[in-house]
């Protein structure tokens, strides 16, 4: 680790014109990573710098905060059971380095506080949901972005959280947050083309996930439409409407690394829709970390 004093001085010497220099400072300022970001911002914004050497901090400044984020996720995605919420503001952090986390985690504790106020033991499992319901679409205002149903906003948390607005999954993810934290046996579904949930037989509750079945489902919800619930036969008649076979992984509880993996394509087709090719090929390296 090199002091504050050393960092100062490598960062100084950016706008050196000799581009030898500039290569080799840039280097080592990339191996010691996201401790040189404040050091850079503070000499952008502190100096008389040509619009050149600006470029240059930008682009570090962006290439570090990259390289960091893209090391946490190959971290997260070696895990066997990681974090649904850390998996998702680690996608966000992509778009969004400098989120404010704590907002994103005040407004789901809030959530899931109202939620858990209205639910007690006694309640059914179709009552359940429909408390949840409530709570997420009705007094916090959730609903499903119809108008622009591709915009690659509706895919990151914080977006989501500020706007009420997002896609089945992004929808679905804030309802698993702030049901599972509360014990309620609720699943991701990854079924092709609209991303819905389902809520297991409480019995099952302590089966491993990937030994859950379609037998197990009591019933599937529709986030994106306020929490609608349905059962496998509409399932079988969507999955008819696409031509796609009855496969059992499109009725069965899917993991995290499912449901992450899943954002990451939905934000490359989002992006190649606009026509943002930088974006996309962005996400198609975040995307190998999974295949």
């Amino acid at each position: 680790m090199k002091n504050d004093q050393e960092i100062r001085a490598l960062v100084s010497l950016l706008d050196d014109p000799d581009e030898f220099i500039f290569t080799e400072v840039r280097n080592k300022l990339m191996e010691l990573g996201g401790e040189t970001i404040p050091f850079l911002e503070d000499y952008w914004e502190n100096n008389p710098i040509n619009h050149e050497s600006q470029e240059r901090i930008e682009d570090l400044i962006q290439q570090i905060q990259f390289d960091s984020t893209f090391s946490k996720l190959k971290r997260w995605v070696s895990q066997e059971s990681p974090d649904l919420l850390r998996g998702a503001l680690l996608i966000n952090q992509f778009q969004y380095p400098d989120m404010d986390l704590k907002a994103v985690s005040e407004a789901l504790e809030k959530i899931k506080r109202d939620i858990w106020l209205e639910i007690n033991p006694n309640l059914t499992s179709f009552e359940k949901i429909k408390v949840v319901n409530k709570i997420l679409f009705e007094t916090h205002g959730f609903t499903g972005n119809k108008k622009n149903y591709h915009s690659p906003h509706s895919s990151f948390l914080s977006n989501v959280i500020e706007n009420k607005k997002g896609n089945p999954l992004s929808l679905s993810i804030i309802y698993l947050l702030v049901t599972q934290d509360l014990g309620l046996p609720i699943y991701g579904v990854n079924l092709p083309s609209h991303f819905v949930l389902c809520y297991i037989d409480e019995f099952m509750t302590n089966v491993h996930l990937t030994e859950m079945e379609s037998e197990d489902v009591l019933v599937y919800i529709n986030a994106f439409n306020k929490g609608t619930m349905f059962d496998k036969k509409e399932i079988d008649s969507f999955l008819f409407q696409l031509n796609l076979p009855q496969k059992e992984e499109f009725y069965s509880p899917c993991s995290n690394k499912d449901i992450i993996q899943r954002m990451v394509n939905n934000l490359i087709f989002s992006y190649e829709k606009l026509g943002y090719t930088e974006k996309s090929d962005t996400m198609k390296k975040i995307l190998s970390l999974f295949l």
